[in-house]
């Protein structure tokens, strides 16, 4: 998986997120839309200084990509959660 950037903002695969999420593309794009898929983008500092760090958490699931300064993903977690 590879995430592309735009001016600094990162693009990436609905399909592949959503299959992350458990969810097909449709019910992904519908629960981003509503607010309740959060997404975060994090910045490394220091020695993780040009490394991106997304994440998109669903009532159901977290999914965390660590990303290289070329977009490469480096690493995937993902854990069970809840929030109201």
């Amino acid at each position: 998986m590879k995430i592309v950037f735009d001016q600094d903002r990162p693009i990436v695969d609905a399909a592949e997120i959503a299959a992350l999420l458990e969810l097909d593309v449709s019910g992904f794009q519908d629960l981003m839309h509503s607010g309740k898929i959060r997404s975060i983008v994090e910045r490394g500092e220091g020695e993780d200084e040009g490394k991106v760090r997304l994440t998109f958490q669903s009532p159901q699931w977290r999914v965390r990509l660590t990303c290289a300064p070329d977009g490469e993903v480096l690493t995937v977690t993902r854990a069970a959660c809840s929030f109201p």
